[in-house]
């Protein structure tokens, strides 16, 4: 077993005249009337002395290629309070039982362990960890342990504002938190809950604490949010921030799609176009990020190459799971249960022996992009990393045993004109909200459908029917049109007499594409993106945005809004089918049809440089019920 007694000599020594710090560095205590050394001086004087009085590293750490392990990432909780669409699988994962969930002891005797043998510093995780009730007394004590100089936190940062004073105190050093775009309702739709604001409340609570810099991971993807790159950057003008883009990296169930990544070079290029006088910082050892400051800026920014250009050479990451699994690459897939041996009563021996055979197999580097994509690995949230399953609705089910491609939506907030975030530092203008286009898939046959609310229940999209209409049940039509007055002008029906009771519209539109152009749906090869994906969120903004659109419409305030697209190879065309629900005194035919319209047009637009032979049609009401009226079911 590997020792460190120059270290534990020092610091019995050193224990005589000064205090000493959880590293082992002296302390000095200052006495009354002198100046205070500086954070910062005191810090870099701690630093100086561990270097100068370094014991030899762990060899159970050390792996065959030379590199020391000193970063241990320590998973708290598989749960996370967001669902994240690059982070989670779309069918969801299962939970592991808490009863094979590591306890907090089991947790510091394996993080004691990692320490004496040279790990200095622990960033705990989840799932997210923050939603872990014992969260703030796993710092404290790790804050204990002799020669563990950092303790770090990755947050999606709902409830750090309200966390971190604790956290402060409690010993965390440093923060990482989660923000993937600028755009409050964009933010909802890639994480499928609310809870913009608190995030950025979260960010600057830890630049209001002395947090410096407060780290903002921000995984890039082509279509979603790329275009808010320059938008991040400028936040570090005024703010100690240091915003780390993230390349978009397969995990099992993201259905990662090359295309859909934006390498480090490309958003680089696209930075150094509006800033070419950035500037590149020096690497610091074992960094997994490469840095760059705008001059007179007081933050930074950071990319995080892990597909296009790997750091394997100098890493020295090990991973703990939630459930005691210890991983020593993020993309290999063997791992190995010290969890199991804990419980099985193995001495500390013994536990070095399986972490030093584990390490000791650690490969030179990871497999390439294409390869890692093809590999069967956890979802990232079982691994260790953001935004994860906690305390909602059950998964919706699959609109398609083959294949499903589901997509949670956002509820009604209004209109998404541009939008403005108030900072203590001042204004920060947001970026419009523009089609987002989501991570698609490769398939034969391919399916999309989205709804606002998790209590529906979503049926499989079938062919769309061509016959004619028959109303079913009593259907009272006017002998007038409704919307003109006495005199015919145009006027808005007064409804403040109507009842309100539970309405239901699903309407349908069929895009017929052309050989060429559905074979590119079909295997999501368009530039321009995913179409089903963009079309899909095209059709639930437009259902909410029906009554700015058409005049004299009403607005209503949806509970429910499902647009789901399908491919129908015998047609080569997509077939488009939108449910709308609403409680009120007016019905939602107008907000089904305008989805559906809107879906069709969108695929006909991201279809146009293709073919221009592209027809749109069958744009019809099926069902309505509700009203005064009856309900009407085309047949």
């Amino acid at each position: 077993m590997a020792v460190r007694p120059v270290s534990r000599m020092l610091q019995r020594v050193l224990r005589s005249s000064v205090r000493s710090c959880s590293s082992g560095a002296p302390v000095t205590q200052h006495r009354p009337g002198e100046p205070s050394q500086t954070a910062a001086e005191e810090l870099s004087r701690r630093r100086q002395f561990l270097r100068e009085h370094a014991a030899p590293f762990s060899a159970f750490l050390t792996d065959s290629f030379g590199r020391q392990h000193s970063y241990l990432r320590i998973s708290l909780t598989e749960k996370c309070n967001l669902r994240c669409q690059y982070c989670m699988p779309e069918e969801g994962v299962p939970l592991t039982p808490k009863a094979d969930l590591l306890t907090t002891e089991e947790i510091l005797t394996l993080a004691r362990l990692f320490v004496k043998e040279g790990i200095d510093k622990i960033r705990l995780t989840g799932g997210e960890p923050l939603i872990r009730p014992d969260v703030v007394d796993i710092v404290a004590q790790l804050h204990q342990l002799e020669g563990l100089r950092t303790i770090g936190i990755t947050t999606n940062g709902i409830n750090l504002a309200r966390l971190l004073p604790q956290l402060q105190k409690a010993g965390l050093s440093a923060i990482n938190i989660s923000l993937d775009t600028l755009v409050p309702a964009k933010f909802e739709f890639i994480v499928r809950r609310k809870g913009f604001h608190k995030v950025m409340a979260g960010i600057h609570k830890a630049i209001e604490l002395g947090y410096s810099p407060v780290k903002v991971n921000c995984v890039v993807m082509r279509g979603l949010n790329e275009d808010e790159l320059l938008d991040f950057v400028a936040l570090t003008e005024g703010l100690p921030l240091d915003v780390r883009f993230i390349e978009y990296m397969p995990f099992d169930g993201n259905r990662w799609n090359f295309k859909k990544m934006v390498s480090y070079k490309e958003m680089l290029n696209t930075l150094q176009q509006q800033w070419p006088e950035l500037e590149k910082l020096p690497e610091e050892e074992s960094s997994t990020a490469k840095a760059f400051k705008i001059p007179g800026f007081r933050g930074q920014l950071s990319f995080i190459t892990s597909m296009s250009e790997h750091f394997c050479g100098t890493c020295n990451r090990l991973r703990i799971t939630a459930d005691g699994n210890l991983k020593v690459c993020l993309f290999g897939n063997s791992e190995v249960s010290l969890r199991d041996h804990l419980r099985a009563g193995a001495s500390e021996e013994e536990l070095l022996r399986i972490i030093g055979a584990a390490v000791g197999r650690k490969k030179r580097q990871h497999a390439g992009m294409f390869s890692i994509a093809q590999m069967k690995n956890r979802p990232m949230i079982l691994i260790e990393l953001l935004l994860m399953l906690q305390d909602s609705p059950p998964a919706i089910p699959s609109i398609s045993s083959q294949d499903p491609f589901r997509v949670q939506g956002i509820r009604h907030r209004g209109s998404f004109s541009n939008q403005m975030i108030l900072w203590k530092g001042g204004w920060v203008p947001q970026t419009p909200l523009l089609a987002q286009r989501l991570l698609g898939s490769v398939c034969p046959q391919r399916h999309c459908s989205s709804h606002l609310n998790s209590d529906a229940n979503p049926k499989c999209l079938s062919a769309v029917s061509r016959a004619p209409g028959t109303p079913s049940g009593p259907l009272p039509t006017s002998d007038q049109l409704t919307h003109v007055d006495t005199a015919g002008r145009a006027a808005m029906v007064d409804v403040g007499g109507k009842p309100d009771t539970e309405r239901v519209a699903v309407a349908s539109a069929v895009v017929l594409l052309g050989p060429m152009a559905f074979k590119l749906i079909q295997e999501n090869q368009l530039k321009k993106g995913d179409a089903l994906a963009v079309a899909q969120l095209a059709g639930v903004q437009a259902a909410k945005l029906t009554s700015q659109l058409i005049p004299l419409c009403h607005h209503v305030a949806l509970s429910h809004v499902q647009v789901g697209l399908e491919l129908d190879g015998t047609r080569h065309a997509v077939g488009i089918r939108v449910s709308c629900r609403a409680r009120g005194p007016t019905g939602v035919e107008m907000e089904a049809l305008t989805a559906a319209a809107v879906a069709a047009l969108t695929v006909y637009d991201m279809c146009k440089a293709v073919s221009r032979d592209i027809v749109l049609g069958e744009i019809k009401l099926l069902s309505k019920t509700g009203g005064q009226r009856g309900d009407f079911q085309r047949t």
